[in-house]
């Protein structure tokens, strides 16, 4: 058989769309790692980034602390973490935390950094706030790139959750880890083709969030 007869024997496998093992239940595990990881590591990435880019100092460090994050092999900190740690949710957390960082951090650095600096003199010309200035001239200039950055690392944390599925968590790794286990063919097609359409998905989502949140103008001017 090839690799679509296998997706088609897993998708079409009614067994696979009930329980706690199935396709639902997997994805929405998958679903909160992901966005519990992103939203962790845009807390962290996306005020650091605002505030380095906006004076325009500490841009070696984040470089060099951005460039040390990626070194990390990711299944080599959740197998660390997993040492440390023992079972639970915080081991896979860490090593997804850390993948995500580095695009969300650096992006929005340089988001701010290539923000026409017209509007942002006539903004201090006219008195008002360095606060002020970041996230009513700066960031609305700077969003596209912004959540480019954001959306690679959604991206990134929605192909890698499924390490997840080695310290014993669900996701749909769970399929892939088991399949391979078992020599079940099908679960592995089936775990690899959720993950790509799931990545699609967040494709999409950054997609219209963009659409939504981004001015025309500013669109226009991007893609200009």
């Amino acid at each position: 058989m090839n690799v679509l007869n296998f997706m088609q024997s897993f998708f079409t496998d009614g067994s696979h769309w009930h329980g706690y093992d199935g396709i639902p239940q997997r994805v929405w595990e998958h679903v909160q790692y992901t966005a519990g990881a992103l939203a962790i590591a845009a807390a962290i990435g996306l005020p650091i980034g605002l505030a380095t880019g906006h004076t325009g100092r500490g841009g070696n460090a984040l470089a060099f602390v951005s460039a040390g994050a990626r070194a990390l092999p990711t299944f080599g900190l959740l197998v660390l973490m997993f040492v440390w740690l023992g079972l639970g949710i915080v081991p896979v957390m860490i090593p997804l935390v850390v993948l995500a960082i580095p695009p969300i951090l650096i992006t929005t650095y340089e988001a701010i950094r290539t923000v026409d600096p017209s509007p942002v003199d006539a903004a201090r010309g006219m008195g008002m706030a360095e606060r002020k200035i970041l996230f009513q001239v700066e960031v609305p200039a700077a969003l596209p790139l912004i959540l480019s950055g954001l959306r690679s690392a959604a991206i990134q944390i929605v192909s890698t959750a499924t390490i997840a599925a080695y310290v014993s968590l669900g996701g749909v790794g769970r399929y892939i880890l088991d399949g391979l286990y078992q020599r079940n063919y099908e679960k592995v097609a089936g775990g690899a083709a959720l993950t790509a359409v799931l990545a699609l998905l967040v494709l999409v989502l950054f997609w219209a969030i963009t659409r939504v949140a981004v001015s025309p103008g500013v669109r226009r001017r991007r893609t200009a």
